[in-house]
């Protein structure tokens, strides 16, 4: 059981119903996840919906890039929510059920191009070490592009967040899900 509910809307601030109401009626179009949780702070919930709204919806990188990035996240963190919310997101992006497979293993992934492959080299790098060596960087840079190398430095830091607040709150699974990790 997660260490924190949302709020009840019965309950909710008008400050905290503003922001869940931007949140229904945005892409998402529901509450689940860390924003029940960053819910609670309105002045939390109302920004970190938006950037995670871009990092989802509008980045320069297309949703195959994104959801292995997310997944190789959420994988370094054990974060069994969102590996639950974003591999189904990754298999209808286009990502291969091989890939998601070795990613969660922590095996090499077999990658289509080079694309995958440095998204996850790179993610997986940022997430561990903290920071990418100089020559990872200049390979990024060299297959996404300077917009695609600066959103997946943001695609990190937002999912590094989220995970951190699924794990402390202990978010739970949808009744009959398990656990992959």
């Amino acid at each position: 059981m997660a260490r924190l509910a949302p709020p009840e809307p019965s309950q909710m601030s008008d400050a905290q119903k503003e922001v869940a109401q931007t949140i229904l009626s945005g892409p998402r179009g529901a509450i689940i996840g860390p924003l029940g949780f960053w819910l609670h702070r309105p002045g939390l919930a109302a920004p970190a919906q938006e950037l995670g709204a871009y990092c989802r919806f509008g980045s320069s990188l297309p949703p195959r890039l994104s959801e292995i990035a997310i997944c190789t996240v959420a994988r370094v963190w054990s974060a069994q929510f969102e590996w639950y919310a974003h591999k189904r997101m990754a298999l209808d992006a286009g990502v291969s059920e091989a890939v998601l497979d070795a990613i969660r293993d922590g095996a090499p992934p077999p990658f289509a191009d080079e694309q995958e492959a440095i998204c996850h080299e790179f993610s997986l790098a940022a997430q561990r070490d903290r920071t990418v060596a100089p020559e990872l960087y200049e390979r990024t840079l060299a297959i996404l592009g300077r917009d695609g190398l600066v959103d997946l430095v943001g695609i990190n830091g937002y999912y590094a967040m989220v995970s951190l607040t699924l794990n402390v709150f202990e978010a739970d699974l949808p009744e009959g899900v398990d656990p992959e990790m």
